[in-house]
């Protein structure tokens, strides 16, 4: 099992590409914690991967103490961290550019961008004092690689994402962390729903609307993290994977 004795953390673990990716580490031998502000939810995850192979930690993300306190605490009821999967982030601000809300604006770069940020600076400091680690950021096919209308405050905050991936993996190669990103395009989760839309309306509408003709499923999304964290990519650092078949090829 590639991940065999190793100790995985996730962020925004609950659901969606987090959860899929937590059941996909659990599968091949790591211990998956699962991080995030759903109690509940974060619970039911991990009965449902199982307790032996799975553990949850209230965090957020947005909170430079809470970050921290996320990371010290796995170490401190796991011994060490080797795999990080920082994947919490929100759609939030929707609209034109002019009607975007400052405050709106602000959550989501804090979820995504700087929330990102604030779990490498710790997971980082506690890897390269260790032995090392692989991190793989949940950035976005949308940003970098393709943009939509009245996404501007989603789009700006994963283009970061992307950029803050690649200065962070050039900054610690050397001390022994391999960090890399996954921009996924629509996958089966509900941010890729429109308002009020179904999730048999949603795979009506991408026949067309996707070159594949369908969203990604949620465990494609997550070979793909696995495969950059594993040693199969010991020599891939700084690198973004787009898992979106060719929607901005």
């Amino acid at each position: 099992m590639m991940f065999d004795g190793r100790i995985a953390l996730i962020t925004g673990g609950a659901g969606g590409i987090g959860r899929a990716t937590a059941h996909a580490l659990a599968r091949e031998g790591a211990t998956v914690v699962l991080a995030g502000r759903d109690l509940t939810a974060l619970a039911d995850a991990v009965k449902e991967i199982g307790s032996g192979r799975a553990d949850h930690v209230a965090a957020d993300v947005t909170d430079a103490s809470s970050a921290a306190q996320m990371v010290e605490t796995v170490v401190a009821r796991h011994g060490g961290l080797h795999v990080a999967v920082n994947n919490a982030g929100v759609l939030g601000a929707v609209g034109p550019v002019a009607d975007i809300d400052a405050g709106a604006w602000d959550e989501v770069l804090a979820v995504n961008l700087t929330g990102v940020f604030l779990s490498m600076k710790h997971e980082i400091a506690h890897m390269r004092g260790h032995g090392g680690g692989t991190i793989v950021n949940v950035s976005s096919n949308i940003g970098t690689h393709g943009r939509r209308p009245a996404l501007a405050a989603y789009a700006a905050s994963k283009a970061g994402v992307g950029v803050l991936t690649r200065t962070a993996a050039l900054d610690h190669i050397a001390d022994g962390v391999r960090i890399n990103a996954v921009s996924p395009g629509a996958s089966d989760t509900p941010m890729s729903l429109l308002p009020g839309e179904s999730r048999e309306d949603r795979a009506e509408r991408m026949r067309t609307a996707a070159p594949s003709g369908r969203v990604a499923e949620t465990s494609e999304v997550a070979a793909g993290i696995l495969w950059l964290a594993s040693d199969a990519a010991s020599h891939v650092a700084g690198h973004d994977l787009v898992i979106d078949c060719a929607a901005t090829a």
